[in-house]
């Protein structure tokens, strides 16, 4: 999966390079997204947040990410994002 998820992340223009660029917009998607519960584990609460996402080289994609809250914490850790077909 983390090759397709690169290629992916690639084909909209983000590299290793320009890692500040994606997470911004990864950032940007999980502030303007609905957060929706998901799976409860070990570790803490996670959510999924759906949105579009705008690449470095204009291109748009929906995607889902995953994000927790860990246990005795309050702000959100990013977890993972990937396309949503």
């Amino acid at each position: 999966m983390g090759h397709f998820k690169a290629a992916f992340f690639a084909r909209l223009g983000f590299t290793a390079e320009c890692w500040q660029e994606l997470r911004t917009e990864l950032e940007r998607v999980a502030l303007q997204g609905q957060a929706e519960i998901g799976e409860r584990t070990e570790y803490g609460q996670k959510y999924i947040v759906r949105g579009t996402i705008r690449g470095t080289l204009g291109r748009r994609s929906q995607i889902l990410t995953v994000w927790i809250i860990l246990h005795g914490e309050e702000i959100p850790r990013f977890v993972t994002a990937y396309p949503e077909h």
